[in-house]
């Protein structure tokens, strides 16, 4: 299996793996420099840079590079000893770079309005792949969205089968209505997707959240919904709610705390908080 086709495969699906690779070798040792070991996420491998306990311990801090997403590197000196303790009469020195490969984000907004416009592009300059979604022909084309990576004109129920989400997943409800943004929330809240967000007031997400409530799905699926959405900046245009919905993105994808926020603990109170994450 080709080391490079498979990390281009995993990255499509979303997921994360991780890539060390010798960057410096001084001596003897049982690889070349360049060589390149690939750590799925299950643990499974492509490739190798030379066996042993270097790399079981590069194995290891390789799962810990896919969990935290933070690179790490590594020096190994192959005394004598460590060399006869593995068979390998070498005593060279090596230092392995360890990176995380993440998949690119992908923004899925449902509804193609004017805000859906300005999300598109603000996330595609971001560095997010988009993907429009929405029930109008005349709405959702190429002509409104000129940088959108994939674009669906049909109705939402057919669309959600063709759609692949995953942990990489990023979905913004921004229908033109209560009832589209209910039939989008309803089954985006069972996918995996890392972020899920919702455009309207707090009494409109209340309302939304409490009809889905009354259909039979659980309240803890909703502890995850960013709603209303966006931080907090005092956008009122579309293109500067778009600046804070995106914002709101990067810091979930990039794990800072005023990325993780959600609404469902205070909606029997009536009046939906945004609360920091533990």
């Amino acid at each position: 299996m080709d080391l490079f086709e498979e990390l281009l495969r995993l990255r499509r699906k979303g997921r994360k793996c991780a890539l060390a690779t010798i960057v410096q070798v001084n001596g003897s040792i049982p690889s070349y420099e360049s060589a390149k070991l690939l750590v799925r996420e299950d643990g499974s491998m492509v490739g190798t840079i030379g066996g042993g306990c270097v790399e079981a311990e590069v194995w290891t801090a390789a799962r810990e590079v896919i969990e935290s997403e933070k690179p790490r590197h590594l020096t190994f000196n192959l005394g004598q000893d460590a060399a006869y303790d593995n068979g390998l009469i070498c005593g060279g020195q090596l230092n392995v770079f360890i990176e995380p490969v993440l998949p690119q984000p992908h923004a899925i907004i449902f509804g193609a309005g004017h805000i859906s416009k300005s999300l598109c592009k603000v996330a595609g300059l971001a560095g997010f792949a988009t993907t429009i979604v929405d029930d109008r022909e005349m709405f959702a084309n190429r002509e409104r969205f000129p940088d959108a990576g994939e674009i669906f004109a049909d109705e939402y129920e057919r669309v959600f089968e063709k759609l692949e989400v995953n942990e990489s997943s990023y979905l913004i409800i921004v229908t033109r209505g209560h009832r589209d943004d209910m039939r989008v929330l309803k089954w985006a809240v069972g996918t995996p997707a890392r972020y899920l967000a919702m455009i309207g007031s707090k009494r409109k997400v209340i309302s939304v959240i409490k009809e889905l409530e009354k259909e039979g799905i659980p309240r803890e699926q909703f502890q995850r919904i960013f709603a209303p959405m966006g931080l907090e900046i005092g956008a009122t245009t579309p293109e500067e709610i778009a600046v804070s919905v995106v914002a709101e993105m990067i810091a979930v994808r990039r794990n800072a705390p005023s990325g993780w926020r959600n609404v469902s603990k205070s909606i029997n109170c009536g009046e939906p908080i945004r609360v920091l994450a533990t």
